[in-house]
């Protein structure tokens, strides 16, 4: 009846031992963006003349000069060749969710020997099988030409491995014809567009209109780690990234010991080096610490501009995932990982800057604070016109388990301004801001509004879309997204809203500016208030208040991803240049078959477990504790046998309604409806998680709760 396997997990893990703490040495940080093609490797390896045009393209948003192409190949070849690499890789980002490359070696046979070659051909355009990615209807089966698209701004890099190592050419995926396959290319088109939506806004206050705009992102990451020995044994997480089954311990997260708690040694090497491998890397990792649940971790960099930060990401989820194993551990992206404890999410510290000035600082000076107000009233009305397209831009099977629960924010669609800003949005409503509850007398304009204290508020963990001192925190995306896809649609309806406003305040007469502008404020305000929550985004109340306001609340992937295929959605992203209408369904189409798919895994792995596991499991414990209590009797022993009978009988009843609930999903996972396997699975777990109560814990198949987030 033991069952070996978890006691000995249990064991190898305890013999696990910690290094010795090493002798202390200076803290360096002269490998910091060692394995980057950076700007410093640039000038070392590139011509003066070919180096500056490149970095035109890079921080200024210049054409590239298609001539300088061999030069920079040749360049990245040879600082590949002295970083240890022989081979490289267009790495592109493609609609799995995840990252794809395929390498070619550096090698040219020539005569009776062989050379490194690199061409300026091979570093602008690669040829990848386009027909086995996901396209949702953009690329049939036989169609398989595909083409990587190397983006000069984001920076190539050396992935390392135990015998090599590989120069990484970050690049875009597009079809042969031109439709984009992937999540980089419509982000560059998005930052586009709101790089030109904000020239023209600024452009209205006098500015000049050839500043740089850099859309910033500083995405906080969340993750689960477990020994690997637990993981290996719990076929739910090898297939699906969750447990499907699992009773909730005694203790978890309710104790709230666990945040910002020591973290423990074990951990803290790994921590330690994830860290050593980003800053090779150049990604700017800057926190971490204990998350809320147990064995919850957060990982935190500084911001960045917006491409390279997404680019970044996915190499931190990568890394860590590859650092995990090295420690015999396995980390968990999986937004609701344990059910009964937080989920993980990917906080999105988004912001807009126009040269040196970010747009979401409240200013020092009247003028600055009449833009700022216009910035933040013009964000307003994009979120509320748009919630649906932010919502559907989170969703995904796993996020559907998170949202609503725990330190995730509710599926409704709310903003959250702090106390300061949201007493003088209710002043600007009603008439001129007149004061501030923290700061002196105000107006908007030339005397109308004074300088806004920065960090004047509070913070609010509930709400989906927070302003928190200079940026927004959009916390509804899942830990295993991509940061690419919410931040499309940030920037769309952003520059949309943008370009809206500046539509109309660039009609004002230049004598009456500021009047006519606090009026239109106003109006916007008025129109788009429903969307300011500043409360408790967890209670009922709020979600029958935001019903009441008209809020779109859509529980569930299929609920969200309708709004993608509605015509002013469509004319939305069209209008900008970011998806075609073509594309745009394609989406929906990847997006659905995906949901679908993971829903019908998820209810063939629970089938299996519960049928192949935890019945013959509990069957061999009823037949056990039957026929002790048929030999009891027998023997004419009665102390105890009805204590036994009764556990019989229980146990029994238990594993009748676990088999039923089998046979249920049986049904619904042959019939494929993804509603019927969820409801299902939901019922088969209870019966499972009520099985595991009674079922002894010698005889348990799998890892428990208590074991997975506890012993590591």
């Amino acid at each position: 009846m033991d069952n070996p396997s978890r006691r000995h997990a249990v064991d190898a893990i305890a013999e696990i031992t910690t290094p010795a703490p090493q002798p202390p040495h200076p803290a360096v940080l002269t490998d910091y963006g060692a394995d980057v093609f950076n700007e410093e490797a640039m000038r070392r390896y590139l011509a003066k003349s070919t180096c500056e045009k490149l970095l035109a393209t890079i921080e200024r948003g210049e054409a590239l000069d298609p001539a300088i192409a061999g030069d920079v190949a040749h360049a990245m070849k040879e600082w590949a060749l002295s970083r240890g690499a022989t081979s490289y890789t267009h790495w592109f980002q493609p609609l799995t969710g995840s990252t794809a490359e395929k390498h070619d070696s550096f090698l040219e046979p020539e005569n009776c020997g062989a050379l490194f070659a690199f061409s300026g051909k091979n570093l602008i355009m690669g040829e990848p099988d386009a027909s086995s990615f996901p396209s949702g209807g953009l690329r049939s089966t036989f169609e398989a030409r595909g083409y990587t698209a190397w983006d000069p701004t984001s920076p190539a890099f050396i992935k390392r491995h135990g015998n090599g190592a590989t120069l990484c050419i970050p690049t875009a995926f597009c079809s042969y014809t031109g439709d984009a396959l992937d999540k980089k290319t419509p982000l560059l088109r998005s930052i586009q567009a709101l790089s030109g939506a904000t020239r023209r806004l600024m452009k209205c206050f006098g500015l000049p209109d050839d500043e740089k705009v850099s859309v910033t992102l500083g995405p906080e990451q969340e993750y689960f780690l477990i020994d690997k020995h637990f993981y290996l044994q719990r076929p739910d997480l090898l297939q699906t990234g969750r447990t499907l089954f699992g009773a909730p311990p005694a203790k978890h997260q309710q104790l709230e010991d666990h945040y910002f708690g020591a973290i423990r040694m074990r951990i803290l090497n790994f921590m330690t080096e994830v860290e050593q491998e980003l800053w090779k890397l150049g990604i700017p990792a800057k926190t971490r610490h204990n998350e809320v649940a147990p064995a919850q971790f957060e990982l935190a960099p500084v911001f960045e501009e917006l491409n390279l930060a997404c680019d970044h990401n996915m190499l931190v989820m990568e890394i860590l995932r590859q650092t995990a194993e090295r420690h015999g551990l396995v980390c968990l992206l999986h937004e609701k990982p344990f059910a009964g404890v937080n989920g993980s999410g990917k906080h999105n510290n988004w912001s807009v800057n126009y040269g040196k000035r970010n747009l979401l600082n409240p200013g020092s000076d009247p003028h600055e604070n009449a833009i700022f107000l216009t910035v933040l009233c013009a964000i307003i009305e994009a979120v509320d016109r748009h919630a649906d397209l932010l919502r559907a831009a989170v969703t995904g099977a796993g996020n559907d388990h998170r949202l609503g629960a725990n330190e995730a924010p509710p599926a409704v669609i709310s903003m959250y301004l702090g106390d300061q800003l949201a007493d003088v949005i209710e002043q600007l409503e009603h008439g001129t801001p007149t004061s501030s509850r923290h700061a002196r007398a105000m107006k908007i304009g030339v005397d109308t509004l004074p300088p806004l204290p920065r960090d004047a508020t509070d913070r609010n963990r509930t709400s989906p879309f927070a302003f928190t001192g200079n940026k927004f925190e959009f916390r509804a995306p899942g830990s295993s997204h991509s940061c690419s896809g919410a931040n499309i649609t940030l920037n769309v309806i952003v520059a949309e809203a943008f370009d809206r406003m500046a539509e109309v305040i660039s009609k004002f007469d230049p004598e009456h500016f500021h009047d006519e502008l606090q009026k239109h404020l106003q109006t916007l305000v008025r129109a788009h208030k429903r969307i300011i929550f500043n409360g408790d985004g967890y209670t009922d109340d709020w979600l029958a208040e935001a019903a009441r306001r008209g809020l779109p609340n859509a529980r569930s992937t299929m609920d969200s991803l309708r709004c993608l295929l509605a015509d002013e959605n469509v004319a939305v992203f069209e209008k900008y240049g970011v998806f075609t209408a073509r594309e745009l369904t394609s989406r929906f189409e990847v997006f659905l078959e995906d949901y679908h798919r993971k829903i019908r895994i998820e209810g063939e792995v629970a089938l299996e477990i519960a049928d192949t596991m935890i019945l013959p499991a509990a069957g061999r414990e009823y037949a056990e504790i039957v026929r002790a209590v048929a030999e009891a009797e027998q023997a004419g022993v009665s102390a105890g046998v009805s204590v036994q009978r009764a556990r019989a009988e229980r146990l029994g009843a238990q594993i009748e309604a676990c088999a039923k609930h089998v046979q249920e999903l049986r049904d619904a996972v042959g019939n494929g409806k993804h509603e019927d396997i969820l409801r299902t699975m939901t019922e088969l777990r209870i019966a499972v998680d009520a099985l595991e109560k009674s079922v002894s814990d010698a005889a348990w198949p799998l890892p428990k709760y208590h074991e997975m987030l506890f012993i590591y």
